[in-house]
C-alpha cells in the first residue's frame, strides 16, 4: 500500500510539473541609441527653392546587454520647403536624401535596406504645388547608413528634389460699374 501511494504521488508529481507552463524568459529592455547631428537645423537656397531641415538626430535601437541592433540607425527631422520666386509655380514630384563622406562619395547603405527618398502626398489637400511664396513642410525619417556613424566619415547631408517648374502670372481686370438709384 504504501508503495502504491509513493508511487502515485510520484505520478501526481510528474504531472503537475508537466502542467506547469514555463516561466516566461524575461527579454533585454531595447533603448533607444541617439546620435546628435551637428548642426541640428540646416539652411540652404538653390534656384527657386529654399529649404530647411530642422530637428535632425540620428535614432538607433539597441538591446540592452548584449548590444544587439534591433532597428539600423535612422534620420529624423523635419524638412520645410519654401518656393522663393516671383512669378514660377513649381509641382512637387519628390526626392531623396545622399550621405556624403569627407572625399565627396556617397557612403551607401547596407544590403537590404531602401535608398533614403521623399515623397509627396498626392491626396487631397495635399501641398504637392507651391506658389510664391508658399512653403510646404514634412517630417522626414530616412535610412542611414552605419558608416556614417563613424567619427569624421559624414561631411554633409544632400537632398535632391525633383519638380516641374510653371509659369505663373498673376492678372488684374477692371470692370467699369455704376450704381442706379432704385425704383421708387
Amino acid at each position: 500500500m504504501f508503495v502504491r501511494s509513493a508511487i502515485a504521488s510520484a505520478v501526481f508529481a510528474a504531472v503537475t510539473v508537466g502542467c506547469t507552463p514555463p516561466q516566461a524568459s524575461k527579454s533585454a529592455a531595447i533603448n533607444d541609441k541617439v546620435y546628435a547631428v551637428t548642426p541640428a537645423d540646416l539652411t540652404a537656397n538653390g534656384g527657386i527653392l529654399s529649404g530647411a531641415l530642422t530637428e535632425m538626430k540620428v535614432v538607433e535601437r539597441v538591446e540592452d546587454g548584449s548590444g544587439r541592433i534591433d532597428q539600423p540607425a535612422r534620420l529624423t527631422g523635419k524638412l520645410v520647403l519654401t518656393n522663393v520666386s516671383k512669378d514660377q509655380s513649381l509641382r512637387l514630384l519628390g526626392g531623396k536624401l545622399l550621405y556624403i563622406d569627407m572625399q565627396g562619395k556617397p557612403i551607401p547603405l547596407e544590403d537590404k535596406r531602401s535608398e533614403p527618398t521623399l515623397k509627396v502626398s498626392n491626396s487631397y489637400g495635399s501641398q504637392e504645388r507651391l506658389d510664391p511664396g508658399q512653403d510646404a513642410s514634412q517630417t522626414v525619417e530616412a535610412e542611414f547608413p552605419v558608416e556614417a556613424l563613424k567619427m569624421k566619415r559624414l561631411k554633409e547631408i544632400r537632398l535632391e528634389l525633383l519638380y516641374i517648374p510653371s509659369a505663373y502670372k498673376q492678372e488684374t481686370m477692371n470692370f467699369g460699374v455704376s450704381i442706379a438709384a432704385p425704383p421708387q
